[in-house]
């Protein structure tokens, strides 16, 4: 018996013992109240942290909903304002393969040195995974930190999303290669090594580091947030 589902597993192009990806957190914003559940199923819904008045507010994507963050601001005193999930082990991919986007809509004049999109842990105090939009040209770019090694792997898309349209945005790491697609097209690859890995204690950000002064503070929206692992 146990030969026969192997050959109809071999035959099926399925890879023994593989791990099976598990979207390990979801959000789409279509829900009510101060906390954003966790579409996945599996509890890591998060709660609104805010500083200076920052405040997100829902608007208008598709059928359903998507969450608005604070305008682009050049004041000494700005709102800040993140979405964070419990620290948890669940959402550390270790060596595993790993995935996680969003869908994003950014207008070209809101671009600034860096805008976080979602992230899970920091890069000078421990390993993290991160999503963001760089610069002026509104580039956006995935990060992985190795938590015995620190120092930032980076891909950056070859293209803009700061546009005033929706895209949808995604990392990928398989193995030793990291990738970012911008709606479902490859924009950026790179070489990491096999053994990074990933593994921290801090929570899940959304729109943000935190709700401190220099916390990267995403200025568009953001829909169907995502991490996947396996």
């Amino acid at each position: 018996m146990i030969m026969l589902l192997s050959l109809l597993a071999v035959s099926a192009g399925l890879s023994i013992g593989a791990p099976v990806p598990v979207t390990i957190a979801r959000y789409d914003f279509n829900g009510r109240g101060g906390l954003v559940l966790d579409d996945s199923g599996f509890g890591h819904h998060l709660r609104i942290i805010s500083g200076h008045g920052g405040q997100v507010r829902l608007v208008v994507h598709g059928a359903g909903n998507a969450v608005a963050f604070p305008a682009h601001c050049e004041q000494a005193v700005c709102p800040h304002v993140a979405l964070q999930s419990p620290g948890t082990a669940d959402l550390n991919p270790g060596t595993r393969n790993l995935a996680y986007g969003a869908d994003v809509l950014l207008a070209p004049a809101a671009t600034s040195k860096g805008q976080n999109v979602v992230q899970k842990g920091y890069s000078k105090t421990s390993s993290q995974y991160k999503l963001q939009v760089d610069g002026a040209a509104g580039q956006p770019s995935c990060v992985l930190v190795d938590v015995r090694s620190p120092g930032i792997r980076m891909v950056r898309s070859s293209a803009s999303v700061a546009d005033g349209r929706w895209h949808r945005v995604r990392c990928e790491r398989a193995g030793g290669r990291f990738d970012i697609y911008v709606d479902d097209v490859l924009r950026g690859r790179t070489r990491i090594p096999a053994g990074l890995a990933v593994a921290n204690n801090r929570p899940l950000s959304i729109g943000g580091k935190g709700a401190y002064r220099d916390n990267d503070q995403f200025n568009g929206a953001l829909d169907n947030v995502w991490v996947r692992i396996g």
